[in-house]
């Protein structure tokens, strides 16, 4: 039997995550959106490339929870996107709403599924997701880690000339402003970036990172990042529905892992069939250690934010 994996808002983002499952083949890929024919017209459409890709999986658009019965995975990247001068937190209020509503709904059709939540913002949305489905924490994970992970890479390897593959580099922390892209433990095949950039370099790829989907919103003015967050998820579901052990840095709930407890935080786990089945805690820096409070301080404004 193929797995199934559901992705919850036929928006940008939720299509193309759905794009890159039907390509990686990583089972049958249901399409879920309350508008009517939006979901089915972009699924049909992305059926008909699998002759052309060389996909077999099935591709369905739905408009009923119903039809979403005994996912796997569940993707929720439905809710408001960023526009030129919005905060991520200006969106949580509405997307509070939207998420509590599909988690829930999700939980019910699907309670054996481990939930990724794309939604921003983030932190606070997948609070809001682990609250609602009453699902055990391993089982609800925020993508952000993996998307501010690859912008840090990207810009690593373009000031350094290198493939981007071989740059390997984290981003901790909330998915915001106060992310930590760790300069320490960057390296490019095991070279230290400290010993290739200089720090005033170093400091600008940094904020850069920090700011990332800003920069891609005031590109395109109507919208926020699309590409990468749904791949992002798409890696995090593989990395599940093969219990493939992947290291990703996720949005995960940490109760005493470097210090702290009770809320979602950007650190580096381990993803397999059961979800989140370790967090890879190690020692931090001082600085570090004050950077992920910031962190940990803004995730808490957050979840007071949503009322739950």
């Amino acid at each position: 039997m193929r797995n199934k994996i559901t992705i919850i808002g036929a928006g940008n983002v939720g299509a193309t995550a759905a794009h890159w499952a039907a390509s990686r083949g990583l089972g049958d890929v249901l399409l879920l959106d309350v508008v009517e024919g939006v979901p089915q017209g972009k699924a049909l459409d992305l059926l008909q490339a699998g002759p052309v890709d060389g996909f077999s999986g099935r591709v369905t658009g739905s408009n009923d929870f119903a039809d979403s019965a005994g996912s796997d995975v569940v993707i929720i990247t439905a809710g408001l996107a960023r526009k030129p001068g919005m905060s991520r937190d200006d969106l949580l209020a509405k997307n509070v709403a939207i998420v509590k509503s599909c988690a829930e709904q999700a939980a019910k059709s699907s309670p054996e599924c481990v939930l990724i939540v794309v939604t921003n913002p983030i932190d606070a949305m997948v609070y809001t997701a682990f609250k609602v489905s009453g699902f055990p924490k391993n089982r609800v994970v925020g993508m952000a880690g993996v998307l501010d992970s690859a912008r840090y890479r990207t810009f690593l390897a373009e000031a350094l000339g290198v493939a981007p593959r071989d740059v390997n580099a984290m981003v901790m922390g909330i998915h915001g402003d106060n992310m930590i892209p760790l300069i320490r433990l960057a390296n490019v095949s095991g070279v230290p970036v400290t010993d290739l950039l200089s720090e005033e370099d170093l400091n600008a790829i940094v904020s850069r990172t920090q700011h990332g989907g800003a920069e891609i919103v005031n590109h395109l003015k109507t919208g926020s990042a699309f590409y990468t967050p749904g791949l992002a998820a798409v890696e995090m579901a593989q990395a599940i529905l093969t219990d493939s052990k992947r290291v990703l840095p996720c949005a995960a709930y940490v109760e005493g892992e470097f210090g702290f407890s009770g809320c979602f935080l950007g650190v580096p786990v381990v993803l397999g069939a059961g979800g989140i089945e370790k967090i890879l805690e190690f020692k931090l820096t001082d600085e570090e250690k004050a950077a992920l409070a910031e962190s940990e301080a803004a995730v808490h404004k957050q979840m007071e934010a949503t009322g739950l």
